[in-house]
Formats: C-alpha cells, sequence, structure tokens
C-alpha cells in the first residue's frame, strides 16, 4: 500500500479522496492555486503546495510542476480525481518515469479509448457492437459524400479526438458535407491538437447510457450497472441518474456484458 498520495484536484472530489486515503491511514498531499489558498481541502490536506497562478493552464494543468511537487514531498502516488489530468495520458507517463504510481487507467486504455477511431476499431475486433459508420479518418469532401450514401443521411461528422460535446456535428444532406466537414475539422484541431474525423449514423432521439467499470491489475472486471445521461444542453449532460427506467433487465444484462468487454479489450483497470 501507498504511503502518501498527491491529489492533483480541487473542491470536493480532492475532500474524497483524502478523506478515503486518511481511512487507509495514507497521507495525503493538496496542490493549490492562488484562488484556492483558503479552500477547504487545502486545510484537510497533511501537506499543501501552491502551484501558480488561478488560471489552471498555468496551474492544475501543470504537469511538471505537479510531478516535482510530488518528488518533492516524497509522493508514491498520485490521484488525478476527475477532469484535468484524470484522461492525460502523457501525465501518466510522466509518472510512470518519475517512479510515481499513476492511480487511474494504464496509460494503453487511455491512449486507445482517447481516439474515437482506434477504439472503434478495437471494439468491433472484439465483437462488441457500435454505431453503423467508418473506421477511418475522414479528410476529403468528396471521400465524406460517398460515405454518407453508404451509411445513409442524416449522418454525425465526429472529431475522433472529441470530448465534451465538442466535435459533433449533424449532416442531413450532401450540399452540407463540405462546410460541415471543414468546420470540424478545424474546430477539432483548435480544441484538440488532431483534425481527424470520422462518420457514423445519425440515431434519432436516442438514449445516453453509460456503465461504471471498475477492474484491478489481474484482469477482473465488473461493471456498477447503468447511469441515464440523456438530459442534455449542446451534447453535454446536466443530470445523471439510475437506474434508468428504459432499460428492460435483458438489456440492462445485455448493455452490462458489453461494458466489460469493451474494458477488457482495452486493457482497462482501476475505475
Amino acid at each position: 500500500m501507498l504511503n502518501k498520495v498527491l491529489i492533483a484536484n480541487r473542491g470536493e472530489i480532492a475532500i474524497r479522496i483524502m478523506r478515503a486515503c486518511k481511512e487507509f491511514g495514507i497521507a495525503t498531499v493538496a496542490v493549490y492555486s492562488d484562488a484556492d489558498q483558503q479552500a477547504l481541502f487545502v486545510k484537510y490536506a497533511d501537506e499543501k503546495y501552491n502551484i501558480g497562478p488561478g488560471p489552471a493552464s498555468q496551474s492544475y494543468l501543470n504537469k511538471q510542476k505537479i510531478i516535482d511537487v510530488a518528488l518533492k514531498a516524497g509522493a508514491e502516488g498520485i490521484h488525478p480525481g476527475y477532469g484535468f489530468m484524470a484522461e492525460n495520458a502523457e501525465f501518466a507517463e510522466m509518472c510512470k518515469k518519475n517512479n510515481i504510481e499513476f492511480i487511474g487507467p494504464p496509460v494503453s486504455a487511455m491512449k486507445l479509448m482517447g481516439s474515437k477511431i482506434d477504439s472503434k476499431k478495437s471494439m468491433i475486433q472484439a465483437g462488441v457492437n457500435v454505431v453503423p459508420g467508418v473506421t477511418e479518418a475522414i479528410a476529403d469532401h468528396e471521400r465524406a459524400k460517398d460515405i454518407a450514401h453508404e451509411v445513409g443521411y442524416p449522418v454525425m461528422l465526429k472529431a475522433s479526438a472529441g470530448g465534451g460535446g465538442i466535435g459533433i456535428v449533424q449532416v442531413n444532406d450532401e450540399q452540407q458535407m463540405e462546410k460541415a466537414l471543414a468546420t470540424v475539422r478545424q474546430l477539432a484541431k483548435n480544441s484538440f491538437g488532431d483534425d481527424s474525423v470520422f462518420i457514423e449514423k445519425f440515431i434519432d432521439n436516442p438514449r445516453h447510457i453509460e456503465y461504471q467499470v471498475i477492474g484491478d491489475k489481474k484482469g477482473h472486471l465488473i461493471h456498477c450497472f447503468e447511469r441515464e445521461c440523456s438530459v442534455q444542453r449542446r451534447h453535454q449532460k446536466l443530470i445523471e441518474e439510475t437506474p434508468s427506467c428504459a432499460l428492460t433487465p435483458e438489456l440492462r444484462k445485455e448493455i452490462g456484458t458489453q461494458a466489460v468487454l469493451a474494458a477488457k479489450t482495452a486493457g482497462y483497470y482501476n475505475a
């Protein structure tokens, strides 16, 4: 077991992690920005270190600064919480190079799932059900039109590296395609540094159902059932609730099985 953990986050999630650490007798290290120096999570930690100005880009997203603090404090592990560094494969690799345990998914899983194109290819090979579409990056609008005709309008253009509802556009006919493709590719490049875009069939009035999966490093995985996330604005979730009233017992079981298979395919562990 680790003796000291640095929490690379702020607010309530930092406090929850610290509370869990204290239950196991693990010392905690907080990092905080100038804007958070009086925050409760800072006072709750055993040790605390200022890592820069208020803007997250200069503090909570400053990878090297957080690593430096972890080494200075003698922290054996870093817990990223959610957001910020939680899905940052580069940061996880930096932890590994400095012999610090990254308390999160493995780098390989984050890299695979960080690319919608690559992850979709892997899921198809593993027999996981996916939305009809293609698993290639589309750069030419004529090629995009050909694929859209094969899939059937309307379609969705999606940024492969996208997230948070950014880089998703519905295209209803070929007249919209050229402009839409250029727009999504530029947005993807500006937002994620990757202009790879792919095409999927548009699903009208869908349900957004997520499954939480937990696994250990020995290949054991379980799911904790579903979260109903269909109430959204601009492709971003507003409310999550469970159980979903839309699922039958049979469908609930089937989706759970698929979720665990997807996680195993990605080589996922942790939560």
